[in-house]
């Protein structure tokens, strides 16, 4: 990658990014053409070349831009260091509603990029993953107070299972092509409630 990408206007920048997230979430890896991104960006096949040496290094560019743009964003709402869970989660559903109004189909893009077979990305996107993953669930995880939960809880399991069900509600939403963040909100809310009813230790 050119570090002159780097140099560009930050609304220059977050156009180049949100053009690769819509044509990636929209296409396989295979089929999803440079130009057709750069035309996306409103810039020259050329000049997105010069930004980036080929479409893997863009792609993965990427998606370790969805990986550190969530935590700065979670770090941002101050979701780790929480000693409630929920309250972490919330804070979290606020920061990754306030990245979809930033990048649109960035959310689209991960779940497309997870699950992508092309042989000359998948390993990379597969180890990225885990380490990011493992990154999130140890902040989350380190301050959390066991008090708050039922007696004998697997807290790991808990929050795996809570963290499977988030990105299947993700999936669906995508796979539907109605990603509605007032909606979204509102379906979270409910999770939120369901799962503090069965996991919280009652008073």
């Amino acid at each position: 990658m050119n570090e002159r990408f780097f140099s560009l206007p930050a609304e220059k920048r977050q156009a180049i990014l949100n053009a690769g997230y819509r044509v990636f979430s929209q296409n396989s890896y295979k089929n999803s053409p440079m130009s057709e991104i750069a035309g996306a960006a409103g810039i020259s096949k050329s000049l997105l070349f010069h930004y980036f040496r080929n479409k893997k290094e863009l792609y993965l560019f990427l998606w370790d831009n969805c990986a550190e743009t969530t935590i700065e964003f979670l770090s941002r709402y101050g979701c780790y260091g929480q000693t409630d869970l929920f309250e972490s989660m919330e804070r979290g559903m606020r920061a990754k509603m306030e990245i979809i109004r930033l990048y649109p189909d960035m959310g689209s893009f991960v779940i497309k990029a997870f699950y992508e077979k092309d042989a000359e990305i998948c390993a990379a996107i597969q180890e990225s993953y885990h380490k990011y993953f493992n990154l999130k669930a140890d902040r989350t995880r380190l301050n959390l107070d066991p008090a708050q939960f039922l007696p004998g809880l697997d807290v790991a399991m808990m929050y795996r299972e809570m963290y499977w069900a988030a990105e299947g509600y993700l999936w669906e939403m995508v796979q539907r092509g109605d990603v509605n963040i007032d909606q979204m909100e509102k379906d979270f809310g409910k999770l939120m409630a369901f799962w503090k009813s069965v996991y919280l230790r009652k008073e």
